[in-house]
């Protein structure tokens, strides 16, 4: 058998049972008794609903990821690969509007395998516990809008790439790397006003205590903004959210509509701390700085894999291209990719420690922010005893209850912290 072929399989089937351990490890680590910290944010029937979220998300997710294991293995042993190549090659076209099709039909074909299993995650899973507010309309809405980004957006990066690739000999990769953080900067700046628009409608915060609050705590932080707004979270779920968006004057503040109906002023004031802590510990240029060498380390890789006749006959393919190449070397790359991914949310995890010290620091106590964390654990059915493998693994941010222990670890007022103090 072809070497590659045995390492490929081998790398999927590992990835699998890894996965499945992972999670029945995570299953087993579920406790039935409500951490103490919780006590006056769960009540017991709340805290055995969100567990019972968790095993019911880890079931489908194991089921899922079999299916989609099988359906992988089988597609590669029966050289779908193959037929996918020898139907776009029949139309004639040029490599590189025949490498986008090729895409295309491959992308196609695992969004419709996955199709069945979105659905039933929002629509019955996500419905049975009540955080579902997506309608069939918004469903099939963002499925077109999704895919019509992709067409306008990643085609023609795709075939900056596979152009490289044909005519930029040795330093092919590098153009490659060029072209697509050039690509990434730009969309992050693009985004707030040109992408996220087409999926939600952001409304302007309005005057009154919350706003004042805002621009009061970053007057202090000497933190320029650009622009405060709430975005329709509920529209798709009831689950809470904030987030910072964009760059320079592209750069926005973002509450979900939930978010600002569960927490108070205080909360939200030290939601928004703990965000601009990450600016101001500079956890955005970094993230992204790693990004750039991840991708810039997949590119090199994958320039000594173009072409490789060998990992083309593990596939079964009558044909060489570089366009086949992406998807193969994509096989190849996945222990590369979850090592890198490990030391990724290992930074991230980081990051978080950091950006809530950030807000000790800035408001001198960390009371609402572990009662703004306790809502949002609450309100998002989050897993409060995650097992340690599968946070190692798994997870870019601690666990709520490391993060509040450490909270109040700094402040050294234990359990009082948890108190609004808005």
């Amino acid at each position: 058998m072809n070497g590659y072929l045995i390492f490929i399989l081998a790398v999927l089937l590992i990835g699998y049972l890894l996965d499945t351990v992972v999670s029945l490890l995570n299953l087993r680590a579920l406790s039935p008794v409500l951490p103490p910290q919780f006590a006056d944010t769960f009540d017991e029937g709340q805290y055995a609903r969100s567990q019972e979220y968790t095993r019911a998300t880890t079931r489908f997710g194991l089921i899922r990821n079999s299916v989609s294991t099988l359906l992988t293995v089988f597609f590669i042993l029966v050289g779908g690969f193959n037929w996918a190549d020898l139907t776009v090659r029949s139309l004639g076209l040029g490599s590189i509007a025949t490498g986008l099709l090729f895409t295309g039909l491959i992308v196609l074909l695992a969004a419709v395998a996955g199709l069945p299993f979105s659905i039933y995650a929002t629509f019955v899973i996500e419905e049975r516990f009540g955080f579902n507010k997506t309608t069939v309309r918004t469903f099939v809405l963002d499925i077109i809008k999704s895919i019509a980004l992709s067409v306008v957006l990643g085609a023609p990066l795709l075939a900056f790439v596979l152009w490289f690739f044909e005519t930029g000999g040795p330093l092919a990769w590098l153009y490659c790397w060029l072209a697509v953080v050039a690509f990434t900067v730009i969309v992050q700046f693009l985004a707030p006003v040109c992408i996220m628009p087409l999926f939600n409608k952001f409304t302007p915060l309005p005057d009154g205590e919350l706003k004042d609050r805002i621009m009061q705590y970053a007057g202090r932080q000497r933190f320029r903004i650009k622009g405060i707004y709430t975005m329709d979270g509920s529209k798709r779920s009831t689950r809470l959210n904030a987030f910072f968006t964009g760059f320079g004057r592209f750069r926005r503040i973002v509450f979900f509509d939930t978010l600002i109906d569960k927490l108070t002023a205080g909360e939200l004031v030290a939601v928004l701390a703990h965000e601009m802590g990450h600016y101001k510990k500079r956890h955005i240029f970094k993230m992204l700085a790693v990004a750039i060498a991840q991708t810039g380390i997949m590119f090199l890789v994958l320039s000594l894999f173009i072409n490789n006749q060998g990992l083309f006959e593990a596939f079964g393919m009558e044909h060489l291209s570089i366009y086949a190449s992406l998807f193969f070397f994509g096989f190849l790359y996945t222990p590369i990719s979850m090592f890198l991914e490990i030391f990724i949310h290992f930074l991230s995890r980081r990051h978080e420690y950091e950006a809530d010290a950030y807000v000790v620091a800035t408001t001198g106590k960390a009371g609402n922010l572990i009662s703004g964390l306790k809502k949002l654990s609450a309100a998002n059915f989050a897993n409060l005893t995650p097992h340690p493998l599968h946070v190692f693994l798994n997870y870019s941010h601690p666990p709520v209850l490391d993060r509040i222990r450490a909270l109040e670890t700094r402040t050294g007022h234990a359990g009082e912290n948890g108190k609004d103090r808005s």
